[in-house]
């Protein structure tokens, strides 16, 4: 059986500002791993493996200060429907887009009300 969990592109890693462990997201959650490793596996939350050992981290930027963001499981999927894989999804959330009605990320502007006009050009870029 493979590892669910892909390694990130190098750029990736770096792309991202700031990465929470499994173990870091269960206390920040308030939650048991277990319960954090179900939210990676039905897709609420994309994780990958970085750092020198590897270790399986979500972009900290998935969370607010009331938990995940509820509008990125709907993102996640249109773009997957598209042909994306989890590396090419976090990249593309987290590569600047100067066209956005927010400056900064796809994934700022979710952050900031825009999901719908996130999904509209995840939909453009998957077709």
């Amino acid at each position: 059986m493979s590892d669910p969990v892909p390694e990130p592109a190098p750029d990736v890693e770096t792309l991202v500002p700031s990465w929470l462990t499994v173990p870091d997201l269960a206390e920040r959650l308030s939650m048991r791993l277990s319960d954090v490793r179900r939210l990676i596996e039905e897709r609420e939350l994309l994780a990958l493996r970085v750092g020198e050992r590897r270790v399986v981290a979500v972009p900290a930027g998935f969370l607010d200060d009331e938990g995940v963001i509820p509008a990125l499981r709907g993102t996640f999927t249109v773009l997957a429907d598209g042909g994306m894989d989890d590396t090419e999804i976090v990249r593309w959330l987290h590569t600047p887009d100067g066209t956005l009605p927010v400056p900064g990320t796809p994934l700022d502007a979710i952050r900031a009300g825009f999901k719908t006009e996130v999904r509209r050009r995840a939909m453009e870029e998957a077709f």
